[in-house]
């Protein structure tokens, strides 16, 4: 099956620039990639949604790519978030900060901070961070209030006035000192992500359910309508558990959903599936992985990478959270990938130290042609599970010549005819590990 038509469902993570950073994003890096394969692209502008309730959720584009021998028409549907995320972090400084690190302190005391660690020290460390960078800003601030103290108890002021100015001079120093360097430390954006992980996992914030439930609706509505060949759910970094609800509630609206209409594809990339799943309150979502692990006419594919500091590598996100399903498992397909072949030498470098920038590779443009390429996932006309079942081959139908191009199609059948069929999806991981 050559894919002529795709509709791509993204939902992004814990991201307050929302659509129109991202759209700027993703056209620019459509251009990359244009150049890079020597295809012709062509993308229409962000529409809102229809529905009217979904009119301030949901944005659409249209993208157009067509090479020698091929075209693919794509619909990609922006799901938005970002009105919550923005309301989050315009809170008061000193309500994030006390919230986030009583919420840490829970972690480290129910045990999870230490299943985090031993699952990925990376990922560990770098949730641990704002936490040092906040210590250390505090123990500075601290000194600078001491000494305040210290001088007005030298001038004959009474402890009960020293220490009331010291304190204030703390706290309004500390907030001055996070919010100017926020830039350059991420503390507070850091610190709110944890707060929203948490009060996810435990069900406490109901508007972030309600949307899920319309996207989830909107999946079976397009699945349904919808004339693709294709339908991949896209989760990148935070999104992976978002998608992995949406699909689980979609299949509850419709248990048939995979079974009629154009294959669906379950994407995640850059996941972090334990800061929800990890948590004693979250079996629903353990339900909803155990779920997708079984279902035969639903392909899910994880993609992880070492050098993103923010997913979980060489990570299986069933047996880490306990799940066991014996021979019914399908799900997922696990993919190692590794960015310094996706990025020219001369820039890797400095980007293997940009932990934003590393991350956001997953869902950015190659400088180096690859099996895994994620405008090739959106607008090429290799199918998902096949590209990743015979990386060579998908690669080959963008860079070969017009006879590698045939052996590659016919490869790609053959997946297609073969045990690479959703019904027997997980037999195809050894062959999906793409280095290269």
């Amino acid at each position: 099956m050559r894919v002529q038509h795709r509709h791509i469902i993204y939902i992004g993570g814990y991201d307050p620039r929302g659509l129109a950073q991202y759209y700027r994003m993703f056209r620019t890096e459509l251009r990359k990639f244009a150049r890079l394969y020597g295809v012709t692209t062509t993308i229409s502008r962000p529409q809102a949604a229809d529905n009217g309730e979904m009119a301030a959720e949901m944005a659409s584009w249209t993208i157009g790519t067509s090479a020698a021998d091929w075209q693919t028409k794509t619909e990609y549907d922006f799901l938005r978030f970002e009105d919550f995320i923005q309301r989050d972090l315009a809170q008061p400084i000193w309500r994030i900060v006390f919230h986030a690190v009583w919420i840490y302190l829970r972690l480290i005391v129910r045990g999870t901070a230490f299943r985090f660690f031993a699952s990925s020290w990376r990922f560990a460390t770098f949730i641990t961070w704002p936490h040092i960078v906040l210590l250390a800003e505090a123990i500075c601030v601290g000194v600078v209030a001491y000494a305040i103290r210290w001088a007005l108890d030298a001038l004959g002021i009474p402890d009960l006035f020293s220490i009331a100015v010291a304190a204030a001079v703390f706290v309004a120093l500390l907030g001055t000192m996070l919010k100017y360097t926020e830039k350059r430390t991420y503390v507070l954006y850091l610190l709110a992500d944890t707060i929203w992980t948490w009060q996810f996992s435990h069900r406490q914030r109901p508007e972030w359910d309600q949307r899920i439930d319309r996207f989830a609706e909107h999946l079976v509505k397009v699945a349904s309508a919808s004339h693709a060949e294709e339908i991949v759910l896209v989760g990148h970094s935070s999104g992976s558990f978002l998608g992995v609800e949406i699909l689980a509630r979609a299949l509850k609206l419709d248990p048939e959903l995979g079974r009629h209409g154009p294959r669906i594809v379950l994407l995640t990339i850059g996941a972090n599936f334990p800061i929800v799943g990890y948590h004693a309150a979250s079996q629903e979502f353990r339900d909803h992985l155990r779920r997708l692990a079984v279902e035969p006419s639903i392909a899910w594919i994880d993609c992880q990478a070492r050098k993103d500091v923010m997913n979980f590598f060489q990570f299986d996100p069933l047996a880490a959270h306990g799940i066991d399903v014996g021979a019914a498992k399908r799900n997922p397909t696990i993919v190692p990938l590794r960015f310094r072949e996706v990025i020219l030498p001369e820039h890797y470098g400095a980007f293997r130290r940009q932990f934003f920038r590393m991350h956001f590779q997953f869902v950015m443009a190659n400088e180096v042609p690859h099996a895994y390429d994620f405008f090739m996932i959106v607008c090429g006309p290799v199918p998902l599970a096949e590209r990743m079942a015979v990386p060579q081959a998908a690669l080959t139908v963008a860079t070969g010549d017009p006879t590698g191009r045939e052996w590659a199609w016919k490869q790609l059948e053959n997946a297609r005819s073969g045990p690479n069929d959703a019904e027997e999806l997980s037999t195809v991981e050894p062959g999906a590990r793409l280095r290269g």
